[in-house]
C-alpha cells in the first residue's frame, strides 16, 4: 500500500485512523488537535501539513465538521491542493452538501487529481471496530483505489454514482437517523407520560414493525441516561440544515425535516449541542414535564 494520508481525527476519525495504522498502512495524519496527532504518532503514524501530505501521499482521507473546513484544508495556502501530486485520489468523508462535494470534484480534476464524495454512517462504535457503511460519489477508477482502505474502516461501500451522490445519500440517511430518533423520542415520551415503564415497552416493541437499528441503538441510552456524544446534536443540526439547503435548491419538499431542525434549534438554544443525538428526547420530556429513564 502507499503513503496515505489522514486529514481529521475527531469522534470517528481517530478510530478509523487506528483502524488503518492497526492494518499496516503507512499513514501521514493533520488535525487541530494536538493530542490526537500525538496519540496516533505514537501508534506509528507520521505528523504532517496539509501540504506535506498533499506532496507525499497517492490517497488523502478527510473527515471535518464542515464543508467550508473541507475547501480550506484543500484548497488555502498551504493546504493539500498546493502541491497535491497529479493521478492522487482524495477522498472527503465528511457530512457535506452534494454541491460543495462538486466544487472540490471540479477543482481537483483541473490539477489531475480524483475525487470521491465518499461519507459514512455508523456513529463511533462501527468507527471503532471498523464496521462502517460507506455511500460513495465519484468515479470507478477512483472508488476503485480507495476500495483496499474502505474495507478495512468498513463493513460495505458503494458507489452511488458521479460526483456528490455519496453526499445526497447521506443527507437521505441523516434525514431517516434523526427523523427516526425524533419519532421514538415522542413515542416513548407518550408512553412515560401514561405511566408505562419504558424499558418494558422497547422490550415489547423491538421484534415488530417499529424495530430498528435506530431504536436498538439509542432508547437503551435514553432510558439509562447516556447521552455521551456517538454523534453529536450540533453535526446532526448541521447535516439537517444541509437537507434543507440541497431540498430548496432543487424545489424537493421537506416538512417533517423543517420541523426537526426547529427541534434541534430548541435544543441548541437550551445548550444540548455536544450531546448525543439520542438527547433530541429531552425536547419532548420538556414539553411533557416528565423524564424517559428507567424505573429504579
Amino acid at each position: 500500500m502507499s503513503k496515505i494520508g489522514f486529514i481529521g481525527l475527531g469522534i470517528m476519525g481517530r478510530p478509523m485512523a487506528k483502524n488503518l495504522l492497526k492494518a499496516g498502512v503507512d499513514l501521514l495524519v493533520n488535525d487541530l488537535d494536538r493530542q490526537a496527532v500525538a496519540e496516533l504518532v505514537g501508534m506509528g503514524a507520521k505528523s504532517a501539513t496539509g501540504e506535506e501530505i498533499g506532496a507525499a501521499c497517492d490517497v488523502i482521507f478527510t473527515i471535518l465538521p464542515n464543508g467550508p473546513i473541507v475547501q480550506a484544508v484543500l484548497f488555502a495556502d498551504g493546504g493539500v491542493a498546493t502541491k497535491i501530486r497529479q493521478g492522487a485520489v482524495v477522498c472527503d468523508m465528511s457530512s457535506v452538501t452534494p454541491q460543495e462535494s462538486r466544487f472540490c470534484f471540479e477543482k481537483l480534476a483541473q490539477k489531475g487529481v480524483g475525487f470521491v464524495d465518499a461519507p459514512v454512517s455508523g456513529g463511533e462504535p462501527k468507527a471503532i471496530d471498523g464496521t462502517l457503511a460507506f455511500m460513495a460519489g465519484g468515479e470507478q477508477k477512483d472508488f476503485d483505489a480507495l476500495r483496499p482502505y474502505f474495507e478495512i474502516m468498513g463493513a460495505s461501500a458503494i458507489l452511488v454514482g458521479p460526483s456528490g451522490s455519496g453526499s445526497v445519500t447521506k443527507l437521505a440517511n441523516q434525514m431517516i437517523v434523526n427523523l427516526t430518533i425524533a419519532a421514538v423520542s415522542e413515542a416513548f415520551t407518550l408512553a412515560v407520560k401514561a405511566g408505562a415503564d419504558p424499558e418494558k415497552v422497547y422490550q415489547a416493541i423491538r421484534g415488530g414493525l417499529a424495530g430498528s437499528a435506530v431504536l436498538d441503538a439509542k432508547i437503551p441510552m435514553i432510558i439509562n441516561r447516556d447521552f455521551r456524544p456517538g454523534g453529536k446534536i450540533s453535526i446532526n443540526h448541521k447535516d439537517i440544515k444541509n437537507v434543507m439547503a440541497s431540498a430548496h435548491a432543487i424545489d424537493s419538499p421537506a416538512f417533517l425535516s423543517a420541523v426537526l431542525f426547529e427541534i434541534m434549534q430548541a435544543l441548541k438554544v437550551g445548550g444540548h449541542m455536544d450531546e448525543d443525538h439520542g438527547a433530541i428526547v429531552k425536547f419532548f420530556e420538556q414539553q411533557a414535564g416528565v423524564e424517559v429513564a428507567k424505573k429504579a
